[in-house]
Parts: C-alpha cells; sequence; structure tokens
C-alpha cells in the first residue's frame, strides 16, 4: 500500500496540478484510469480503460508515489525545463457523432423539440505553464460508423446510442460527457421521423458551469421540405439553464461555411 500523503479529491479541469519528481497522480474518471508521473527527465503517462461494471458518476484524484500493474500501456514524454505542473483540458471528439435513440422519435408536421444529448469527450493531458500537449485519452470506448450515401460518399464518424431526453433534469451530469441541446424543427406537412443523426461535435466548443458539468452551444437543425434540404447552425451562446459557463476549451475546427454545407447533406445520414 502507497504511503500517500493525500486523501482522494475531485478531479477538476484546467486546474493546474503541481507535482514534484517521484510523485504519481492517479485519476479515476468514469471508466477510465490515469496515472501521470512526473521524473527528473520526463513524464510518463499510463492510462487503462476498464470494463464497466457500475455506473460512475464522478472523478477523483489523487498524488502519491503508487504505480499501476506494469501491464497498464505507458507513454514517455521528454519534460521541458523545470516544469512540474500538469493540467487536464478536455476537448470534443475530433469527428462528428452520429446519435441514435434507442427508439426512434416521431415529430410532426410543423412542430419542434429540442433533445439534449451527452457525448463522450477527450482528456488532453498538458504539462507546463504553456500547457503543451503530452496526449489525449477518450473517457469511452468509442464505436465508428459510416455515414454517407455510398460507401466512396460520406464521412467517418463516432456512433453513440442515446436515450433522446427531452426533459434537461433528466439528463446525467458526468465529467466526462457535455451536454448538447439539439433542437429540431420540422417545417414539413409530414411528420418526420427521427432515427439518427449527425452531431458536427469538432465544431462545438466547451465550457464549464460552477458545478463542473460541461456544456456546448446548442444545435439547431431546420427541415424545410425533406431530410437532405436540413440546414443547421450553431447557437452563439449556452443554455440558460447551464448557468454561468467558463470557456475551457475552443472547437477542434473553425466553422466553416464549406464544413457545414457537408453536414447539412448528412445530418441524417
Amino acid at each position: 500500500m502507497d504511503n500517500e500523503t493525500d486523501s482522494r479529491r475531485d478531479g477538476n479541469w484546467a486546474q493546474p496540478y503541481e507535482l514534484v519528481s517521484g510523485q504519481t497522480q492517479h485519476h479515476r474518471l468514469g471508466h477510465v484510469r490515469l496515472w501521470v508521473t512526473l521524473l527528473d527527465k520526463e513524464w510518463q503517462v499510463r492510462s487503462e480503460t476498464r470494463a464497466p461494471e457500475t455506473d460512475p458518476v464522478g472523478w477523483t484524484e489523487s498524488i502519491g508515489h503508487q504505480l499501476p500493474h506494469e501491464n497498464v500501456s505507458l507513454q514517455r514524454f521528454i519534460r521541458e525545463g523545470d516544469s512540474s505542473t500538469i493540467t487536464f483540458i478536455p476537448a470534443v471528439a475530433n469527428l462528428p457523432t452520429v446519435i441514435r435513440p434507442y427508439h426512434p422519435l416521431t415529430i410532426p408536421g410543423g412542430a419542434r423539440c429540442t433533445i439534449y444529448v451527452g457525448t463522450v469527450v477527450w482528456m488532453k493531458v498538458c504539462a507546463g505553464k504553456n500547457q503543451t500537449l503530452l496526449t489525449e485519452v477518450p473517457l469511452a470506448v468509442p464505436s465508428l460508423t459510416w455515414v454517407g450515401r455510398n460507401t466512396m460518399e460520406g464521412e467517418l464518424c463516432y456512433s453513440s446510442s442515446s436515450f433522446g431526453r427531452l426533459l434537461l433534469e433528466a439528463v446525467p451530469k458526468r465529467p466526462w460527457r457535455a451536454v448538447t441541446p439539439v433542437t429540431i424543427i420540422n417545417r414539413q406537412a409530414e411528420p418526420l421521423l427521427l432515427e439518427r443523426f449527425s452531431l458536427p461535435t469538432p465544431i462545438l466548443s466547451l465550457h464549464q458551469n460552477e458545478r463542473g458539468q460541461l456544456w456546448t452551444p446548442g444545435v439547431v437543425v431546420e427541415v424545410a421540405t425533406d431530410m437532405n434540404s436540413a440546414s443547421l447552425h450553431v447557437d452563439e451562446g449556452l443554455l440558460t439553464a447551464a448557468g454561468p459557463c467558463t470557456q475551457v476549451a475552443p472547437a477542434r475546427e473553425k466553422v466553416a461555411r464549406g464544413r457545414l454545407v457537408r453536414a447539412f447533406d448528412r445530418v441524417f445520414g
């Protein structure tokens, strides 16, 4: 047993942690376990994803001298100067995320609805005052899927099943998931059957409220005549219910007209 001089504390995004040479910081975040070790000349990062046995809800960290089993994968990085701080920055997925409600949802003609979607984030491990990126770790194992008209035209996306919750209060708030309100407006006369849609996660910024929850700006999808004509835009602000927030990470990709046009074509796969 490690003679840790610490006790487990809540982990926090964008907070610099100070280590001394020989110390290891251990994180328990969802199903991910992460160890960051500072040595005289290098940083070491170890991580593993454990099979879900329970539904974890929190993020804790501790600083001590205990390392995991040698089978846990190890990455090594040169330590620049005498930097001894480590910071963890969240990041949205680097590919669009296809959301599949467990049960399809029908939106009547002329109606609208807002679905609250939680998507997994990546943990960027950054060293020093300049927050030099060492590595980034997905905080859940993402599944991949292909979205497009055929095998030649389309794009690779992550796939995520969702309860398609319509009540914000029903959405679990986890430190490793970001909440995005998705408003779908059906301007057609006919009902719209929502079986899946593509959320352009790389163009969403991340924001943290006072309770440590992660939020992105809302996304609005409008269907005027048919699914192929759907338009999409990202809100400039955040949902009022999120409360006061601080941006903790920019979008991975800048919103460019061409990128959005491509997203329009594939909003509903």
